[in-house]
């Protein structure tokens, strides 16, 4: 077998690095942000790697050429197609209600989940989608390929690829937290059995932090009865190319914006998803009891909430999305008057005002009730031109990196969360400085690349 450190690399996800949407009816590229599309890309540039990844929509299924390869922005991605009802099981009622679930820690047991035969079709359909996977890995992997699987969705691949190339080497990389026992004795027991035989089909699994590895080990030995490998390693985004997006035109025309709507006022921020991990309702919940014993700080603060709808296709998330805009309602209806409103929620997914927020907040806050890792409490750091406070709740993978600089929150302590926004809000401008400069120099210490040189040295250890 070839040196996987050296190999040709395939690299396999749900979503890949191009989406495409429709313009005066033709299929347009859009390259995909984030951490994950930084740090294999440049692989793909180079000639070294393919990418395999499910196409979305429509429009990603008409830039697919007879092959199933769609091109764009430099890179390329074979597209695996699925009908709407195989994609819906697959990642709605599987991936997203169920495994989204269990490794976020978020059902409630008293009412679910409840597995029926509906559920187990759904669960047919998610072996499906990795058997299709791992067919495109056996036919277009070259020789000795690495093949590098990336997330929950896609547990299975290697499994179902074994035995038929026995020359390729299997990485896969689990980006959410990783389930304890406790919480992974949820599944049903042949659903976790396949599960975890699933990921003990790769040469080694990687996490964003040691306590995921250890969660992930800890369930193998115990359900399993036997030992797996793992690597932990942190992912950051790619920095210099976020820090040239904020010096454009869009990113400063937002800054502006949000400059007439602060004012002189001190700016408490988040930017997320409306996920149910993110937690985003008790953190307005503990911005009105801070409001309730600081009338001093009534005219004076806004909490400037940059949180877009999320899997609408899940009824818990529908209901969530209800749930923040409330909780952010009750804030201003309480504590609001006709000249100030203590939050201002913004739905609409904008990236150049998500940024702005990052430049300009006095206090980010990042309370997530569990997260694999969480690139924006690095990201706020990074941009941020105020020497701005960040709140990291302790159930992120990014605190074990930061927590050094950061103010420390359980994400259940209504209290304890507000009172880290008045220690935030309160702290005197030396100590602000250092503070912000210290998560500056922790946040700049990784790239997008070393992450992926990291697993790509994991599979030359097990290899050797």
């Amino acid at each position: 077998m070839q040196d996987p450190s050296a190999a040709p690399v395939v690299i396999v996800s749900n979503r890949g690095p191009l989406s495409f949407v429709t313009e005066a009816g033709r299929p347009v590229p859009r390259r995909g942000s984030g951490g994950l599309v930084s740090g294999l890309a440049p692989l793909v540039e180079s000639g070294r790697a393919s990418w395999i990844a499910a196409a979305m929509s429509e429009a990603d299924r008409a830039a697919a050429r007879p092959d199933g390869v769609a091109t764009g922005e430099g890179l390329q991605v074979r597209l695996a197609e699925f009908d709407a009802d195989l994609q819906r099981r697959y990642y709605d009622e599987v991936s997203n209600s169920t495994l989204w679930f269990t490794h976020h820690g978020l059902f409630d047991r008293v009412r679910a989940p409840a597995y029926d035969a509906d559920w187990r079709a759904s669960w047919d359909a998610y072996r499906r989608v990795n058997e299709v996977f791992a067919d495109l890995v056996v036919e277009h992997a070259p020789a000795g390929a690495t093949v590098l699987v990336q997330d929950y969705h896609l547990t299975l691949v290697a499994a179902a690829a074994r035995g038929r190339r026995d020359d390729i080497s299997f990485v896969h990389f689990h980006h959410t937290p990783f389930a304890g026992p406790s919480d992974l004795e949820v599944l049903p027991p042949e659903v976790r059995a396949e599960l975890l035989e699933g990921l003990l089909a790769h040469d080694t699994c990687g996490f964003h932090t040691e306590r995921w590895a250890t969660n992930y080990r800890d369930c193998v030995r115990r359900f399993i009865g036997t030992d797996a490998a793992t690597f932990a390693s942190t992912l950051n985004s790619d920095l210099q190319d976020l820090r040239h997006v904020a010096s454009g035109p869009a990113c400063i025309r937002a800054g502006a914006e949000l400059d007439q709507l602060v004012g002189d006022r001190m700016l408490i921020a988040r930017v997320d998803r409306m996920e149910l991990s993110k937690n985003i309702v008790r953190g307005f919940d503990a911005y009105g009891r801070l409001l309730e014993r600081r009338r001093d700080l009534h005219g004076r603060v806004v909490f400037v909430a940059a949180c877009y709808p999320s899997r609408l296709g899940v009824a818990d998330y529908r209901r969530y999305r209800d749930e923040v805009v409330a909780a952010a309602e009750s804030v201003n209806q309480r504590f609001g008057n006709p000249r100030w409103r203590p939050v201002e929620l913004a739905e609409d997914d904008d990236f150049p005002r998500s940024v702005a927020l990052l430049q300009r907040y006095d206090v980010l806050v990042v309370n997530p009730i569990r997260d694999g890792l969480n690139l924006v409490a690095k990201e706020g750091p990074a941009l941020n031109v105020r020497d701005g406070s960040l709140l990291l709740s302790t159930e992120a993978g990014s605190h074990s990196e930061l927590a050094p600089a950061v103010d420390s929150v359980f994400p259940f302590d209504l209290e304890a969360t507000a009172d880290a926004m008045e220690r935030a809000l309160d702290r005197d401008p030396a100590e602000r400085s250092r503070l912000a400069g210290e998560l500056r120099e922790l946040v700049a210490r990784r790239t997008p690349a070393d992450w992926l040189s990291d697993q790509l040295a994991a599979a030359g250890e097990v290899a050797h």
